[in-house]
């Protein structure tokens, strides 16, 4: 009986914890003698797979053994690389040259935008696999949803350090993030504090602010500005000078979001939208920055870390995760359990419908973990709280 095939791709942006995850997918997997194929730069590898030009094949796939993963679980990033591609909004410039006038392509709106899922499916058939195993963000997963509707047996893993998939309470990339920006602002604080200025730091965080939130509350920084919350400025800048004036060493610290919105703003976007109609967020902070300048006469730091959260190796808590995510992964397959995503709920490993990543936005319970008046992390009550707030 010829082995099983499972097709393993990670999509979005990079987060450290990818590639340990990947191993222990991939061991589990060769252990229980299935077959692994790696598709390399997440849904593009489907998409530009040619299948009647075979030169376009090990760019696209290669299928993984253990010697490929031996040693990947020692640096970040995915050793598979990665892409936004969307195989079911892809825009005129981005299609392919082969799949030009395809009829495995259909045409979902009057600018030209195609959806190649018939095409992703053939090149799915031709490769034998018989089940996904997909590592994403809710862009990413939103595909693996669309497969799963269409009848292709899939696993999924949340991922994304901005910890905002629907339906976990934790997605592999968040804790090493918030290490990453603790430690950067705890190293910041020597220059702030040393030329006595407001220092302002941008993370990432689209819908959700959890990250913010949570290192303002690890670092002990003076104010947070999360996504969730519309800040008044004038409002924040006489909290800041109040912070400055309160310290021995006369400087002050605060995070803010780059989904963060002025009150009678709109949220800083720039360029033009991608397969998943997301703009490039980032630069809240350094208008911040120039209208705490302007309103204060205040001296200011500004420190966008972007993707230096989510640069270099994970931490121990996401080996942990990521591992267990992969290992658990495998297990479904084995007991036929797909159309699954692999979830942490109450600190407990778990699964829930894939379909839930679009249920909604995995945002920060304000009520329960943010003053809104203060612009401080809050925990009304820590009895029965989840380990990371979410």
């Amino acid at each position: 009986m010829p082995k099983k095939t499972i097709g393993l791709l990670t999509g979005g942006g990079d987060v450290p914890g990818l590639n340990p995850c990947m191993k222990a997918l991939v061991l589990s997997a060769l252990e229980n003698d299935y077959r692994v194929i790696g598709i390399r730069r997440g849904w593009a590898g489907l998409l530009n797979y040619n299948l009647d030009e075979p030169s376009t094949y090990d760019y696209n796939v290669r299928e993984l053994t253990r010697d490929d993963v031996r040693t990947i679980d020692r640096t970040g990033g995915t050793f598979l690389h990665t892409s936004r591609t969307n195989p079911q909004r892809v825009k005129p410039k981005a299609i392919p040259a082969f799949l030009q006038n395809s009829p495995l392509g259909k045409q979902i709106d009057d600018e030209g935008t195609m959806d190649y899922t018939e095409h992703v499916l053939k090149v799915l058939e031709h490769l034998g696999i018989d089940v996904m195993a997909t590592i994403g963000g809710d862009d990413t997963l939103s595909y693996t949803v669309r497969l799963d509707k269409e009848g292709m047996p899939v696993v999924a893993i949340p991922k994304t350090m901005d910890n905002d998939v629907f339906g976990t309470d934790y997605c592999i990339g968040f804790s090493t993030a918030v290490t990453r920006s603790v430690d950067f602002i705890t190293n910041m604080r020597t220059s702030v504090g040393s030329h006595e200025r407001i220092g302002i730091v941008e993370l990432f965080g689209r819908n959700s602010g959890e990250t913010s939130l949570i290192t303002a509350y690890l670092a002990y920084v003076d104010r947070a500005i999360i996504t969730e919350v519309p800040f008044e400025i004038d409002r924040l800048c006489g909290m800041l000078l109040e912070d400055k004036r309160n310290n021995p060493s006369n400087y002050t610290m605060m995070t803010i979001s780059e989904g963060a919105i002025m009150e009678g703003g709109d949220v800083v976007e720039t360029g033009e939208a991608d397969a998943y109609g997301h703009r490039k967020l980032g630069g809240v902070g350094e208008m911040v920055a120039y209208e705490v300048k302007k309103r204060t006469g205040q001296d200011v730091m500004y420190q966008q870390l972007a993707y230096l959260m989510r640069s270099g190796a994970p931490d121990s808590l996401d080996r942990m995760v990521a591992m267990s995510f992969g290992h658990l992964a495998v297990q479904l397959i084995q007991r036929r359990e797909t159309g699954k995503m692999v979830a942490l709920h109450g600190g407990k490993y778990t699964t829930v419908p894939v379909g839930m990543v679009l249920a909604g936005k995995k945002r920060v319970d304000v009520p329960a973990f943010y003053d809104i008046d203060t612009y401080r992390p809050k925990i009304k009550d820590f009895m029965g709280v989840p380990m990371f707030l979410s």
